[in-house]
């Protein structure tokens, strides 16, 4: 995993809209989720890019092990 850090401002801008990135965190780390056509246009169900995502995840249908599909690509700070 990338070492760098990010801030919630510099997340909130990967969001697939303001930015190409579509990038979302959990559990303190950041995961580019950019080429997921469940996350096109940064939507995925009623989630939004650009979010921590760890506190919403229990509501989920699937568990924490989806994120091993992607890239972390750096940590939150």
């Amino acid at each position: 995993m990338d070492s760098t850090k990010y801030s919630r401002g510099q997340l909130a801008l990967r969001n697939g809209q303001d930015m190409e990135e579509i990038w979302v965190a959990y559990k303190g780390i950041i995961y580019d989720v950019t080429t997921s056509r469940l996350w096109r246009n940064g939507k995925h169900y009623e989630h939004w890019a650009g979010q921590d995502l760890t506190d919403e995840l229990e509501d989920a249908p699937h568990t924490a092990k989806v994120f091993e599909r992607f890239e972390a690509v750096g940590k939150l700070i």
